[in-house]
């Protein structure tokens, strides 16, 4: 149908809403989500032609957020109005990001990182996958990037891969999301030129329960929900090797105070706190 007609909505959309408003979206036929990288940093939801788009007022359930905007555009915008908001980007030290679409070399000494945007979080566009990486870059130079390591809620396995890109080994990611699977395979397929056909970590699609989690591990990731952390810090304690480190965000900054206590309530005492924007991310050591 090349002449066929999409839906757009753009957004004002809180931080703290996007995760729970990009699920409620999918949920209703959105076909892709996204936010740009620049002030005012709107979102923009997509639907396809024989998709009816949701009624508005179901976004009253989501504090703050704000239809813009339903616009409506030809086939022929589809594939440049899904590339606005996202270019290439440095992260760290070491990381230069860029979507796939996206031609030209890092800057010197960078690992040049490719990724696909979409549905799956994990592009290194948000705050909190930045302040990951940054906190990984840190454990690296001190050292202290040794396996085992488990990614917990990985999404596209960007953490996973950059650890590995970094010197650890012995990586193990998972998502309960089943589109995180495939989501892992391609970023692996599309970063083969950093990887000299290494595999970077095993993989799966599940929970903390999962026979594969065994632990001790020497290290542990978790860009989700505070809330999330705080429901799975008595299992992660369990499978914690004493000394060994845990990388917590997707914790807005407000929740500082509660993130912290949380950690020292189940053994993981905090060491580090980096912020950017609105999220934070903490770096804490299980204690013996």
């Amino acid at each position: 149908m090349a002449n066929a007609v999409h839906r757009r909505w753009r957004l004002a959309v809180p931080d703290p809403q996007e995760e729970g408003l990009c699920a409620w979206l999918e949920g209703r036929g959105s076909s892709a989500f996204y936010r740009e990288a620049d002030p005012p940093r709107a979102c923009y939801a997509y639907f396809p032609p024989d998709q009816v788009p949701p009624d508005p007022d179901g976004l009253s359930a989501f504090p703050g957020v704000e239809l813009l905007a339903a616009e409506t555009f030809a086939d022929e915008d589809w594939l440049a109005k899904s590339r606005e908001g996202f270019g290439a980007f440095d992260v760290g030290r070491g990381f230069h990001i860029r979507p796939l679409w996206e031609e030209g070399p890092a800057p010197a000494g960078r690992f040049d990182l490719v990724v696909n945007p979409g549905l799956a979080f994990g592009t290194g566009g948000h705050e909190t996958t930045r302040l990951c990486l940054e906190l990984l870059e840190g454990l690296a130079a001190a050292g202290r990037l040794r396996g085992p390591i488990l990614d917990i809620g990985a999404g596209t396995g960007i953490l996973s891969l950059a650890a590995h890109l970094l010197g650890a080994r012995g990586i193990t990611a998972f998502d309960i999301d089943p589109d995180c699977g495939p989501a892992m395979e391609e970023l692996v397929a599309l970063n083969a030129h950093l990887l000299a056909g290494a595999r970077p970590y095993a993989s799966f699609v599940g929970t903390l329960d999962h026979p594969a989690v065994e632990g001790p591990y020497a290290g542990q990731l978790a860009n989700i929900l505070l809330e999330t952390i705080q429901a799975l810090l008595p299992r992660m304690a369990e499978i914690a090797a004493p000394g060994g480190w845990l990388v917590a965000s997707g914790i807005l900054a407000e929740r500082t105070d509660e993130a912290l206590v949380s950690l020292a309530t189940h053994g993981f005492k905090p060491e580090k706190v980096l912020k950017e924007g609105e999220w934070i991310a903490i770096l804490a050591v299980r204690e013996p």
